[in-house]
């Protein structure tokens, strides 16, 4: 029975790990990297700081969500993040794993 659970554990850890990678694909290839940085401010603020940020609130998630799919201008600076992040390929979807997957990052 302990061997079982070892390997149920070991596999969930796998699966979070490679969810962790497709996010950060889905990041790089939906163009988010192009004007976020995961560490440090580019054009827009670091994605740490984004989840340090929003890391207490309970609805944190949903309002990146939103911002990711409607864009958002004077939360960072004057400099506004375009609807989707300029992309005409990412999914409302595809917007939900991105901010779960920011909020990870803390």
């Amino acid at each position: 029975m302990r061997k079982v659970l070892i390997g149920a554990f070991a596999a969930s850890a796998i699966l979070l790990a490679g969810g962790a990678q497709a996010s950060a694909e889905l990041a790089k290839n939906s163009g988010c990297l192009n004007c976020h940085n995961v560490d440090t401010k580019l054009v827009g603020p670091a994605l740490k700081d984004i989840a340090a940020k929003y890391a207490d609130q309970a609805d944190a998630s949903d309002y990146l969500t939103d911002k990711i799919i409607k864009g958002s201008n004077g939360v960072w600076g004057q400099v506004p993040m375009p609807p989707k992040g300029g992309s005409a390929t990412l999914t409302d979807a595809d917007a939900k794993v991105l901010a779960d997957f920011i909020l990870t990052l803390k």
